[in-house]
């Protein structure tokens, strides 16, 4: 193949002058916001703590790139909009992304990263949820009196011969089923599963886990589980119960719950046809199916429009009114969707093309954490600016993607940014932020 880069481009005039570009501008980089991720990581400790949570059977006398400088320059590349390993065949000789990770010299080469990955135990994808957990604990200024955790699952498909590849006839593909674990916007827990099983396998285990780690940190600290009908199992819900946990979950509709409502939805339909104007309540009951132990608080929310009736049910052990738990708890469990959509798309947690189940595992896992970079940047420095609640998407490319020269001696490292970048102020405020103790 010949060397196109090399050559001279003629890109027409503006008025006399010709114009030329060729790539001999040196070292230069586009991603000037780099230095922000270096500081926020410097900050929170995330890519030492991954590193100390991964094994390394390499033999540290002989190794040329540390396990955190792997790891920095992956999370700070899937940051910066790079989600493939073969990126960093040229990556690893950008100046700017050299400086932020701590070298002066070449990074880890897409092999040496592709070795890390292959090399995934179960012991190590389990560390590295620890390490989510742990992250949330310290970010949280003062002791809190609450935690919601949202669960939920979604799907990652598959297109190769992957281990433990199975057909999901919800999804229509062959895929993964994850389950997330979310408190707010921050991620707690990120586990790979088989996608022939229930969806709300495996959950009561990892809230068990987490619950716990939480209440140690925070003994007084009263948690709520909230999750979609999917997670109303008897193994998850006796559980909240005996261990003091509040709980409100979705429950999927059946005929004796029809049954239950169908007085009220008869009003409501009475109502419409008089004025027109869809119809709604929301009304609670107590009820109990043929597997539970005894009966519990139902809470419906019912409509009726030109569409028919569309009641939803929902069951907890909360107290407060059933608009409160309906619209002011339950509806709010959307808010975790969102967060697996930017993990999943913006952050590249869909990449999962190697063979192996527990590589694939730790590729979603480096997503989940550069995520909580990504989330952490908008707490420590963007929280009074206009990217305050802005997606890793625009985040990064309104703030990171910026045109850098880096000028090297023994004595200085200078990073020149594009003078005219229209977020320069926010950068400014940005680096300020992180670099206050």
């Amino acid at each position: 193949m010949p060397n196109c880069t090399a050559g001279l481009m003629l890109f027409g005039r503006v008025g006399r002058c010709q114009i030329e570009a060729n790539f001999e501008g040196g070292a230069l980089s586009t991603d000037g916001g780099l230095m922000l991720l270096r500081q926020v990581d410097r900050r929170i400790g995330l890519s030492k703590a991954v590193a100390g949570a991964l094994h390394d059977p390499r033999n540290q006398d002989m190794i040329v790139h540390e396990m955190r400088d792997l790891v920095a320059q992956r999370l700070y590349a899937l940051c910066c909009g790079y989600e493939d390993l073969n990126d960093h065949a040229a990556l690893r000789r950008d100046p700017l992304m050299q400086t932020a990770v701590g070298r002066g010299a070449e990074l880890g080469s897409s092999p040496t990263l592709c070795r890390l990955e292959k090399r995934a135990t179960r012991a190590d994808v389990v560390a590295l949820n620890r390490v989510l957990v742990e992250q949330f604990i310290a970010s949280q200024p003062r002791v809190p009196e609450e935690l919601i955790l949202d669960v939920d699952a979604s799907d990652i498909p598959l297109h190769g011969d992957q281990e433990l590849k199975e057909f999901h006839a919800y999804y229509d593909s062959h895929c993964y089923l994850p389950l997330y674990v979310f408190c707010g916007k921050a991620m707690l827990a990120c586990v790979l599963r088989r996608s022939r099983i229930d969806g709300a396998r495996h959950a009561a285990a990892v809230i068990k886990l987490i619950v716990s780690r939480l209440r140690q940190a925070w003994p007084a600290v009263r948690v709520i589980v909230r999750g979609d009908s999917g997670f109303c199992r008897q193994r998850l819900i006796r559980w909240c119960e005996r261990q003091n946990v509040g709980y409100v979950i979705g429950l999927a509709r059946n005929a004796r719950l029809h049954r239950q409502v169908e007085g009220w939805e008869r009003l409501m339909e009475h109502a419409y046809s008089a004025c027109g104007e869809k119809q709604r309540l929301i009304r609670e009951f107590s009820y109990a199916a043929q597997s539970w132990n005894r009966p519990r608080r139902v809470v419906t929310r019912l409509e009726f429009g030109s569409q028919g009736s569309n009641p939803r049910f929902i069951v907890t052990n909360l107290d407060g009114t059933p608009s409160e738990l309906y619209d002011g708890l339950y509806c709010l469990r959307g808010e975790a969707e969102n967060r697996i959509k930017e993990t999943q798309r913006d952050l590249f947690g869909t990449r999962a093309s190697c063979h192996r189940f527990l590589a694939n595992w730790l590729r979603v896992m480096f997503s989940a954490l550069a995520y909580t970079l990504m989330q952490r940047l908008r707490e420590l420095a963007l929280a009074n600016t206009e990217l305050a609640k802005a997606s890793a998407a625009t985040i990064r490319v309104r703030l990171l993607k910026i045109g850098a020269a880096v000028l090297r001696n023994t004595r200085r490292v200078r990073i020149l940014l594009a003078s005219h970048h229209p977020l320069r102020d926010v950068y400014l405020m940005a680096a300020n932020a992180l670099a206050s103790p």
